[in-house]
Formats: structure tokens, sequence, C-alpha cells
């Protein structure tokens, strides 16, 4: 496998590395965490380069430039400390391209290039987390109209998106799971926003849906399939999990690596003392680990090849590793770090919420354990 970037991966990157480092969007990023509040500014910025274009088919007008070019992005972004946990709908145009239908396909392609947030999906709910199977929200159709019920907790981006995707079960049939794409303009939706430990500029709200009216054309994709495509794009939306926090380590390990070289205690630098360098042996290995996988697993990607295991591997590895790994700069800083509002501590928390977002370390090694085992059957 060659990761090597080309002229046009290359010159995407530059331009990525020249925006950030254009002004001080730490200082934008500090601001937008303490109002919880999504970086709609920066995200436009980014867009302005072609971000929502790298994973968009050339017939959609995207450069469809694929999942190593987009992980090169998220490692420049996530060497900058940039929230890119916001990010995850501006990649994910197949799921739209492939489910829906021409009409909600226009609606949704019409927010490219704007950097606001447009769609996400709605499936957890207070019974139903892990165990999807649980949920309870139902559709009914009634005098031509269909009509949803329920209530949906931990919805990330429900706030400000003008869609959501709501997997419901038939009110009729309790094991015909559904989705729909759903305005969430419409009479009959509550949105409650939570407060968070991490992830703060991107919202996580309560949902409730009280006989929220449909029409037929707001079916996404199959009827009955709803279940299936969900676990299908779940694993896509774990790497992009990894991938940012593979960036945030990579970030803090940077940083610490270039603080103690220069802070002096004891007559010389702090990266010569030997508990130091423990710490800065393991933090590299660790990162160095995170990116052979993630870029492993983007080329399996593109090749059409890659696994629910190695998804699940990413995301149970990346966001352990990366919490470490932030943890010890965050030891190597001192000071510095806990002191004042230093990136460090956006990290730390936000790296702690990636544990259990997009599927909790439990779940993750038991889809992982089945599919190294599935390599081995008879």
């Amino acid at each position: 496998m060659d990761f090597a970037l080309n002229d046009e991966q290359e010159l995407l990157v530059q331009n990525i590395r020249e925006l950030m480092a254009s002004e001080n969007w730490e200082a934008y990023f500090a601001e937008c965490d303490e109002r919880h509040e999504y970086p709609e500014r920066w995200v436009k910025a980014i867009c302005e380069l072609g971000f929502d274009l790298i994973m968009l088919p050339a017939e959609h007008g995207g450069l469809d430039l694929g999942l190593v070019t987009l992980t090169a992005v998220y490692e420049e972004l996530g060497r900058w400390g940039a929230p890119t946990y916001v990010l995850y709908q501006l990649p994910c145009f197949d799921t739209i391209l492939r489910e829906g239908t021409p009409e909600q396909i226009e609606k949704i392609l019409a927010y490219v290039g704007t950097g606001k947030q447009i769609w996400n999906s709605a499936c957890t709910e207070p019974g139903a987390g892990s165990d999807v199977g649980s949920l309870q929200t139902t559709y009914t159709r009634r005098d031509g109209k269909v009509y949803l019920n329920g209530h949906k907790t931990f919805i990330t981006s429900s706030a400000k998106v003008p869609y959501l995707v709501v997997m419901t079960r038939d009110a009729s049939q309790p094991d015909v799971f559904t989705e729909w794409l759903v305005d969430m303009s419409l009479p009959g939706i509550k949105v409650e926003p939570l407060n968070k430990l991490g992830l703060r500029m991107d919202s996580c709200s309560e949902v409730y849906l009280d006989n929220v009216e449909l029409d037929e054309s707001d079916l996404f994709g199959t009827e009955g399939n709803g279940f299936n495509r969900g676990i299908n794009d779940f694993d896509f939306e774990r790497f992009l999990v990894a991938a940012c926090d593979y960036g945030w380590a990579l970030s803090a390990f940077e940083e610490a690596a270039r603080y103690a070289n220069i802070r002096v205690q004891f007559g010389k630098p702090i990266g010569r003392f030997q508990l130091n360098q423990f710490k800065f042996a393991n933090m590299a290995v660790k990162v160095n680990a995170m990116k052979n996988m993630l870029y492993e697993t983007a080329w399996s990607y593109d090749q059409g090849e890659m696994t629910s295991a190695q998804a699940a591997m990413l995301k149970f590895y990346c966001p352990k590793a990366a919490f470490e790994v932030v943890d010890d700069a965050i030891q190597i800083l001192g000071g510095v770090a806990v002191a004042g509002e230093h990136r460090l501590q956006r990290l730390w928390r936000d790296l702690r919420v990636e544990r259990i977002s997009g599927g909790t370390d439990e779940m993750m090694l038991l889809t992982l354990a089945k599919g190294v085992l599935r390599q081995y059957k008879d």
C-alpha cells in the first residue's frame, strides 16, 4: 500500500494548512465551545476549499477523491485542534445518494458549500441505545398520511439541522423498521437541547414526535430496511470518529514535544528526564499505530473492502489511545495546560465522550470479536 499523496491531494492539504494558519482559529473554537455553538464560519471556510466535495461523486459536482484524501485532511485539521467532529455529515452524502429519492437528494445537496449543518440520524431512545431493536418510536398510516410518535434522545445536531432521518417501527407490524426524512420545521416536533461534557460545538438533544404528519414521499430508503441501513452506515461513522481522535492526539503530542524541549527545570529541558521520555515513547507508539490503522482502513474503503471489524477496531482503539495521549500531554505541560482555557482541556473532554458516541467501547469489542472469528470460520 502506498499512502503518498498525489499532487491534487497535496494541494488540498496545503490549502487547509494555510487556512488554519491564517488566523487564530483556536480563540474562535474556544468561544463556540463555551457557548455550545456550531462553528459555522470555520466550516464554511473549509467548504470553500472543497472539504464537502471530497467524497461527493463527480456527477454531483464533487471531487470524488476517496477516503485516503479525507483522512489526510482530517489529519491536518486535527493537528490544529480543529473540532472535526462537527464535520461528520459532510462526507456522508453516500447515504443520501444511495437511499434518497431525487427530491430528497436535491434538498440535501442544496446545502453543499454553505457550511451549514444539513442532516443527521435519529435512532437512540431512552430505552434503546446499543440495543437498537428496542426502539419504540412508531409510524402509523391514516387517511393517506403517515404519523410519527415517539421520543428520541442524545440526538446529535438535532437542534440545528433542517432534516433528521428518523428510525421508526411500524405500529401494526413491530418487526418492520423504517426510516423517514423529517423536516424539522413540521408541527408536533419538540427539541430540548442537553448539556454535554464534551463535543459541545454540536448539539445533543431530546426530540419529541407528537403525531408528526408526513407524506409517503418522506420515506427514506426502502420500507422495512431501516435497521439494516443504519447498521451498515455505522461503519463509516466509526471511521470518522477514529480519524477525528487521531488528529487530536497528534496535536497534543506535537505540542507537548515542543514544550518539553524548551521548558527548563533543574538546569535542563524536561524532555531529558527519563519519566517524561517514557511518556513520549508510549505516546509516539500510540500516535503511529492510530495513523497506520487509519490509512490502511481508508485504503481498504477506497477499494470497496472495508469491514465492520476494521471500523470497530478503529472506533475501539483510537478514542482510548488518543485520550491517553492527550492526558499525558496535559501532564507534560502541567500548569500551562490546566490553568486558563488551554486547547488540551477541550480535547480531553471531547475524547472522553468519543468512547460512548458512535458506539460504546463494549459494543465495538463485540463487533470486532465477531468479525475476527468470522475470518477463520470454515
